[in-house]
């Protein structure tokens, strides 16, 4: 691998490139909603028997390209889980970014800000703060980076897809001074066995309480409960989901394909019968190992038609 060299990307943002991948700050400057606590480090640890992040105060993103010849100038977003205490990132990013880039899709894989009260003034927004910012960051600088500017999407697996359905929900919320009108509206979704709703009957506790905290009044978390909030500008969004997955009730899909239906929003759905939670690409053979296909297939639907 050839050694890391620093450069100056548009608007005076850092990138560290390599031969396989270029990362750039989130937020070079000042990181908004933040509280400064010098004792709260960065730690790499075990995520679903892979490397993961936790602790994570300083965002990136990490952009991966396809080959020039293979180019088809899509852009996935992808947004890892870990119950928004950790990030899976080998399993639901690196991976997914060799998957993605084999067909000719760039693939990003943010890595978000874990919501913590030490290190934030509101928790709840850290997440997706970020998550809006990587998204006009991709958008502004579409053409060093390869892609259309009208073909960016998300992926996001369990909490963090609950991150990406609020994006999707909450993309023109107004939460930090953005320096331009740079739509962070994602062009498509998919959401991978996700958390959507904060409700406690639906949702994964953890998650729930990682976010919101362990006592949440009711508004907030139907503020998070993400199946309220579809409206007819959400994104065309792809589901998958298993019937046994014992970690994130598969009616967390159910409800947000539902809502999608009812606004009339693009939208597909598929539940496995097996499967559990936290299978990534699905190496082991059960049904839900098709979902990678079944998404090829879906995006090729919805190119130049709903994007």
């Amino acid at each position: 691998m050839k050694p890391f060299v620093i450069a100056v990307f548009s608007a005076c943002l850092l990138i560290e490139i390599s031969a396989q991948k270029e990362i750039i700050k989130i937020w070079p400057d000042t990181v908004p909603n933040s509280l400064q606590n010098k004792n709260y480090k960065e730690q790499e640890i075990e995520a679903w028997g892979r490397m993961g992040w936790a602790r994570v105060s300083n965002p990136e993103i990490h952009i991966y390209k396809p080959s020039p010849s293979n180019n088809k100038h899509i852009a996935v977003i992808l947004i890892p889980g870990g119950a928004y205490y950790r990030i899976a990132f080998e399993k639901e990013g690196i991976d997914m970014t060799k998957w993605l880039t084999q067909k000719g899709i760039t693939a990003i894989i943010l890595k978000y800000r874990l919501p913590n009260d030490s290190i934030m003034k509101d928790k709840a927004i850290g997440p997706l703060q970020d998550a809006q910012e990587a998204v006009r960051i991709v958008r502004r600088n579409a053409a060093h980076i390869g892609i259309a500017p009208n073909k960016i999407g998300v992926m996001g697996f369990s909490a963090g897809g609950h991150l990406a359905s609020t994006l999707c929900t909450r993309f023109d919320k107004k939460l930090y001074s953005s320096k331009d009108t740079v739509s962070a509206r994602p062009d498509f979704a998919a959401l991978i066995y996700p958390v959507i709703s904060m409700k406690k009957e639906l949702t994964h506790m953890g998650s729930m309480e990682n976010l919101l905290g362990i006592i949440a009044s009711d508004s907030l978390i139907a503020a998070f409960s993400n199946e309220l909030h579809v409206s007819r500008n959400t994104p065309p969004t792809f589901l998958v989901h298993s019937a046994d997955d014992g970690a994130v009730n598969y009616l967390n899909s159910i409800e947000y394909f539902k809502a999608l239906n009812k606004n009339n929003v693009k939208s597909e759905l598929h539940i496995y019968p097996t499967g559990g939670h936290g299978y990534g690409l699905a190496y082991q053979g059960q049904t839900e190992k098709n979902w990678t296909a079944s998404f090829i297939e879906w995006l090729k639907s919805i190119e130049n038609k709903s994007m």
